[in-house]
Formats: C-alpha cells, structure tokens, sequence
C-alpha cells in the first residue's frame, strides 16, 4: 500500500501556514477541517490551509507538498488511530470506535490518491469552497520532473510505527 509524507523544498510552510507539518510525517488530504467553513473563514493562513495545505498524522499541521512512497500494515493503523484519537479530541467524536471508521475512510481516501504512481511523485492540493461544498483537485509531479533524486523519502520493512 502507499501512502504520502510531507517534504519541503524550502521554508515557505513555516511563512504560509499556522501549524507547518513536519517533514516526513504522514499525511491525509484532511478536507473535513473545512466542512463547515464558509467564506468568511477564508482570510490569511487559514485561507492557506484551505487552498493548498495536506495535514499531517502526527502534527496535524499543514503542507503543500507531499511525496508517495511504501505504507506497511501497522504504520496504516497507527494512523487511523492517531486521526480517530483527533477526531474525538477536536471534533467530538463520541468514541474511538465511532471515530475509527471515519479515520480509515480518510487514510483509505488518501492511499487511493497514491495507489497509481511510484515513490516519490510529489502531489498537491487545491480546494474551492462551492455551493455544493468543498471540492478538491490534485495535481500530479512525476519524481523525474522534479529532480527528486536528493530527496528521496526511504523506509524499510524494521521501520516500527510511533507509539504514544
């Protein structure tokens, strides 16, 4: 399974958003932040957020840039806890066992969206708020365009996920 972690090319997540994500971490579309958002709440960093910014797993901050690469099993759940654990600590989830289907909607939405392209093709987001709601588009930057050579995001099969 594949999944996409943040990479940054320079500083300008640390200008652009509230709560940049770390480099490295895993990360989710994370749209349903801005499910109830109206345009009101589109100004400055937030706007940001909104516009262009994955989340991140761990930080749940934002970032413009994502890479694919190799998910294992217990990585993948470790995540649709961490989400379900946010899920009831910031939107009020009842349970982790009511939030945990809502989480490994998002991590499977985000695996679909990298299923088809090889390590380290680097994805971005765009998000416009519609009458309809949030709609999002991806765009797609092959690992060769980019020159990623010197960036290449590497796990191996002894990596352990996290545990907090």
């Amino acid at each position: 399974m594949k999944l996409a972690r943040a990479i940054h090319f320079d500083e300008s997540d640390t200008r652009v958003f509230h709560s940049p994500a770390r480099t490295g971490e895993w990360c989710v579309s994370g749209g349903f932040e801005f499910s109830n958002w109206s345009e009101g709440d589109l100004v400055g960093k937030a706007r940001q957020a909104f516009s262009n910014g994955w989340m991140g797993c761990e930080t749940f901050g934002r970032v413009s840039f994502v890479a694919v690469t190799q998910i294992e099993p217990l990585e993948r759940e470790w995540l649709i806890d961490l989400l379900a654990q946010h899920f009831v600590d910031i939107y009020g989830a009842p349970s982790l066992d009511a939030a945990r289907p809502v989480a490994t909607e998002e991590v499977d939405h985000m695996a679909s969206l990298c299923k088809e392209h090889v390590a380290n093709t680097l994805l971005t987001v765009a998000r416009e708020l519609t009458d309809a709601g949030v709609r999002e588009s991806y765009r797609v930057i092959e690992a060769q365009e980019a020159g990623l050579e010197q960036f290449a995001i590497h796990g191996s099969l002894d990596d352990e996920p996290h545990q907090h």
